[in-house]
């Protein structure tokens, strides 16, 4: 059988677990502290502070001497954790950013031959969804050699628009 565990040691689990119960997360003053042993005495388990976890009253005793199957994980990792997870949110949402300006700058790339055709014009919102949409399809070359193709045959700016839009709806079905 193995001594008590002393006043410091049950501090300094407590503290490590940052005065939290492992198993369902309850806190002081809500629920009373205990020290849970991982592997029970019952089972050879000592007082060393890898094997204990901190345990709320009712937890450590719904547990009694069983032994766990894992260790809960503890805050620290948990926090490790979250701090882990939003330094990947923080840079997925910087590629996301660098992948729109990519796009706008492709979808300027097929804009500015348009608007070397037709000085003074330009196309819409909605039209740059189009051209969008046609380079996620195609190469962005493919869709300003398109628009120039286009304005070289057709001189009315309204027209070259659909006939563009012709041109590449033909090259994705020969795809």
């Amino acid at each position: 059988m193995s001594r008590s565990i002393s006043v410091k040691k049950r501090f300094d689990v407590f503290k490590r677990d940052n005065f939290t119960c492992q198993y369902c997360s309850r806190k002081p003053p809500k629920v009373p502290l205990e020290c849970d042993h991982i592997v029970p005495v019952c089972k050879g388990g000592n007082n060393t502070i890898d094997n204990l976890i901190t345990a709320c009253f009712d937890c450590n005793r719904g547990k009694g001497g069983t032994e766990l199957e894992s260790i809960p994980e503890t805050l620290v990792s948990k926090m490790e954790r979250m701090i882990l997870a939003k330094k990947q949110y923080k840079q997925y949402q910087n590629l996301l950013k660098k992948q729109k300006e990519i796009i706008d700058l492709e979808i300027n790339q097929v804009v500015e031959v348009f608007e070397s055709f037709f000085e003074g014009y330009t196309v819409t919102d909605k039209f740059r969804i189009s051209i969008k949409n046609f380079i996620s399809k195609l190469d962005v070359n493919e869709v300003s050699d398109s628009m120039e193709k286009a304005c070289c045959v057709i001189y009315d700016r309204t027209e070259v628009l659909t006939y563009f839009c012709g041109i590449c709806w033909n090259k994705i079905r020969e795809l």
